[in-house]
């Protein structure tokens, strides 16, 4: 039971973290996912890769398909809706830190 809650609440902290990254510079799915795990988090690319996917469908995040030595790799940046998302959660989180802090 303990693990599906911290899993839901883990998802969300993975999803802010996918912007803060995509808005910094283009990411793609194998280096999040090892931002991820140095960040503690445990993630397969199983879950990761439909999240990246779901953020594009809710145009939280634009793809570019780029050839990177001989195979295709698709790179997400942030779009417009998505900063915004993150300046929104970004304030949500600050708020709560200073609470449980």
């Amino acid at each position: 039971m303990e693990d599906k809650v911290l899993r839901k609440l883990f998802l969300g902290f993975i999803h802010i973290h996918i912007l803060h990254h995509a808005k910094e510079h283009p990411i793609y799915g194998a280096w999040m996912h090892e931002e991820l795990q140095e960040h503690g988090y445990e993630i397969s690319p199983g879950t990761l890769y439909p999240i990246l996917h779901g953020m594009e469908k809710d145009e939280l995040l634009s793809k570019e398909v780029r050839n990177v030595g001989g195979k295709i790799r698709k790179y997400y940046v942030a779009t417009q809706k998505g900063e915004e998302i993150l300046t929104q959660a970004r304030e949500k989180a600050y708020e709560l830190f200073k609470e449980i802090k």
